[in-house]
């Protein structure tokens, strides 16, 4: 069983990866998936931020609940915005497998997220 500090730290260390992939990488990610470069490059520099607050919040020995759920609602809106992106700026298959995939793996560690602050016990705050 996945522990929800576990969970954090990993959707710590893969936004921490995404987001120096598409900072570094933007230029020729964008013409590998038609995607604009600077929709991927400023997209990355929203996950350090992010990223760094799941390691804070995971290095509590009881994770704060409002911070997971922040994380949650977070990791929500990212599937959201990448679905609107998937829409609005006509990508090609790969730019669509890019998109789908990682909105899959988001919405995947935001339900992981969501089942182990539900299994906490109740007197956990």
């Amino acid at each position: 069983m996945i522990t929800l500090k576990k969970v954090l730290n990993l959707d710590a260390v893969t936004c921490a990866l995404m987001g120096v992939a598409l900072t570094v990488a933007a230029a020729p990610l964008s013409e590998l998936l038609a995607l604009p470069q600077s929709l991927l490059f400023y997209a990355g520099c929203l996950l350090f931020p992010i990223a760094a607050f799941m390691a804070v919040l995971a290095r509590h020995a009881m994770p704060s609940p409002a911070g997971v759920w922040l994380v949650i609602l977070g990791n929500a809106g990212w599937v959201v915005a990448s679905i609107v992106v998937l829409a609005v700026t006509g990508p090609n298959m790969l730019g669509v497998g890019f998109l789908v995939i990682q909105a899959l793996a988001v919405a995947l560690l935001a339900l992981a997220e969501f089942n182990a602050l539900a299994r906490r016990p109740a007197g956990i705050a």
